[in-house]
Parts: structure tokens; C-alpha cells; sequence
């Protein structure tokens, strides 16, 4: 054995190592989820109390479990859970094989007689090839034979939740019926690029489980708070009118929550600026998410005597930048004029954008 090869063996070891640990906490959250959802639909069927709470259960859960610690049951997030359970009773083939929750789990039942157990993906390799993210995906499809078809592609394929958040949108299943040579298509579409199993790490439903701040594991956010924090006072110097209202800016619509990056409020043009930074390319989504962000402020944020809302997305991939303005709805020319002398222009955005991104290697 020589030095490299020495070098070499502690890196093979630790990434199979790595990648165990990471499949056993992906296991573990996907086990622990499923069965939050078990007990939810326990106490609603044979709750002695349950009328006390009934329509307001999960949002008193939520509250009380948040106030005892416990990561990630937001009301979204048990809500999610119950339907887990709902839609994947293999899993319970998988949770009578800890005996640590043998009593508490005793009223726990076996797949039910008429479930088709045809239309079920092996439990072994949902839970260890999938995310949590991934069947929060594949929950939002409700036909049995699609979800199969979605869950056995991701297991074939290796795809990140991403990978299988844009087949389910550009309708891989509905593509793949209406082509004659379908293999061909799925061959194309399994060429792509493969997900590690060390990817999970980054799922935010982890960093919760794990109690984990982001920046403890996840150093791209690092980046991303830096950017953030230059571009503000970037903006606040210009001189221009800016003034800074708030960071990462949440509101909650149909309970689900939604955030801006910085948000802004222009004296002169008297109207909410939104800029979101994307560390990634730019596509279409970006401008989709930019558009409803505005179309809530317009609705929900903006007085009588203000301006329109304008948004600003920065997105960066490596050492270029592309800036875009959501403009929509700016009808009024005057208005229009002033912005293009008050707010900064897509040069100076894409070079300090550049800039900031050189600095902080």
C-alpha cells in the first residue's frame, strides 16, 4: 500500500459509511412521519376525547408538540402526514420489525383486505431509495396506477425529488401512454443525471428531523446569506429612495407559507420592491413565483396611494448572473419612466452580483 492508495481507502470507507448513515435517518424520518399519521387517524377513530377538539385538532397538536420541541408538525406538515399513512399502508410491514414500538403501537393493523397490493412499490426500497419529499410529490397524485408508475421510474432512476417534481409536471406519465415506443422515451429520460444517496442530507424535512439550523450542514446557504446581506446595503447606498422592511418575509396563504428574500418599500416611486435571490439559473417558475408574490402584494400589501409592486430576481449559476424584472401590471408610462431612473439598473445588478460572488470563494 502506498501513500495515495492509503488516502484512497479512507475516502472510499467514509462515503459508504456517510451514505449508510444517511439512508438510516432518511428511513428513520420517512418511519417516524408515517407513523404520526397512523396516530392521528387512531385518536379520530377511537379518540375518547376527540369531540373536545374536533375540527381544530391539528392546530392545537401543532401548538402543543411545537411547545415541547418537537421539529417539523407544523399543521401543514401533520396534515401531510395523516394522508402518508393514508396512501402507503406497506409501511407497517416495516414498523412491526421495531420492537421498541411493539406496545405502543399495538392497534396497528396489516395492509387492509381490499387494498390491491398490485398497485404497491416494494416498502424496502421506497424507504430506502426515496425521500419523505419525494411522497410528498407523489401524494399529490391521486390516481394509484400514475403514483406507481412515478414511484417505481424515481426507485429505477435515481431521481432526486427535484428530477421527479419536473417529470410529474411536464407529464411523463401521460406522455409515456400516448408513445408508441415507450422504452425508448424512458431509456432517454433515465440517461439523466443520477441521485446520490447523500442528497438527502440536504432535504429540509432532515434538518428539522435532526433539529439541524441549515447553516450547520448546508454551506450554500452561507453563500446565499452572504449575497444577501451585500445586496442590501447595496441597495440602502445607492441613495435612491430604498428603505429595508423586512428579510426573508413570510405570509401564510391557504396554510401554506411563503417567503420573499428582501423586501424593500421605494419613497420615490412609492411602491413595495421584492427582490428574490436564486442560487441557481434562471427559469421560468422563478418569474411564475415572482408574478404570484406581486399579484398578493398588489392585493393584500398595497395602499390606495401606492405604486404597483415591481420584483427583481437575482439568479447565479457559477460565475455568470442573469437578472430579471417581473414588471408586470406597471400600465402607467410615467410610472414606468420613474422606475427606470430610480431603480438600479440589470447591468449594475448583474455586476455586483458577479462581484460579490468572486469575493466570498
Amino acid at each position: 500500500m502506498d501513500y495515495k492508495k492509503l488516502v484512497e481507502y479512507f475516502n472510499q470507507t467514509q462515503a459508504v459509511f456517510q451514505a449508510k448513515a444517511v439512508v438510516a435517518i432518511n428511513q428513520s424520518l420517512i418511519l417516524r412521519n408515517w407513523l404520526f399519521g397512523f396516530y392521528i387517524v387512531e385518536y379520530e377513530q377511537n379518540g375518547k376525547d376527540y369531540a373536545k377538539h374536533g375540527e381544530r385538532l391539528l392546530y392545537n397538536l401543532a401548538d402543543e408538540l411545537k411547545r415541547q420541541g418537537i421539529k417539523g408538525v407544523s399543521y401543514t406538515n401533520l396534515t401531510l402526514f395523516r394522508k402518508f399513512y393514508l396512501g402507503y399502508p406497506q409501511f407497517s410491514l416495516l414498523i412491526k420489525d421495531i420492537p421498541e414500538l411493539n406496545l405502543l403501537n399495538a392497534n396497528l393493523q396489516a395492509l387492509p383486505e381490499d387494498f390491491k397490493t398490485e398497485l404497491l412499490a416494494p416498502h424496502e426500497l421506497l424507504s430506502t431509495l426515496l425521500s419523505f419529499t419525494h411522497f410528498v410529490e407523489l401524494l399529490k397524485i391521486d390516481d394509484p396506477h400514475q403514483r406507481l408508475f412515478y414511484e417505481i421510474e424515481s426507485i429505477k432512476g435515481s431521481w432526486s425529488y427535484r428530477q421527479l417534481h419536473r417529470q410529474i409536471a411536464t407529464s411523463l406519465y401521460e406522455r409515456t401512454g400516448l408513445s408508441v415506443d415507450k422504452q425508448t422515451l424512458l431509456k432517454q429520460i433515465q440517461g439523466e443525471q443520477k441521485f446520490a444517496p447523500s442528497e438527502l442530507i440536504r432535504d429540509p424535512y432532515v434538518f428539522e428531523f435532526l433539529g439541524l439550523k441549515m447553516r450547520e450542514v448546508f454551506r450554500e446557504k452561507d453563500l446565499e446569506k452572504a449575497l444577501l446581506d451585500h445586496l442590501q446595503d447595496f441597495l440602502l447606498e445607492l441613495g435612491t429612495g430604498f428603505c429595508f422592511e423586512a428579510r426573508q418575509k413570510t405570509f401564510l396563504i391557504d396554510n401554506r407559507r411563503y417567503k420573499i428574500d428582501l423586501l424593500f418599500y421605494h419613497r420615490i416611486l412609492k411602491c413595495h420592491v421584492l427582490i428574490d435571490l436564486k442560487m441557481d439559473e434562471f427559469t421560468h417558475e422563478d418569474a411564475g413565483q415572482m408574478n404570484f408574490y406581486l399579484n398578493y402584494f398588489r392585493s393584500h400589501e398595497m395602499q390606495d396611494t401606492d405604486n404597483p409592486p415591481v420584483g427583481i430576481i437575482l439568479c447565479s449559476l457559477k460565475n455568470e448572473a442573469v437578472v430579471k424584472y417581473a414588471t408586470g401590471g406597471l400600465d402607467n408610462r410615467l410610472f414606468v419612466s420613474r422606475y427606470l431612473l430610480q431603480l438600479p439598473s440589470e447591468e449594475q445588478l448583474k455586476h455586483f452580483l458577479i462581484e460579490e460572488k468572486k469575493k466570498l470563494k
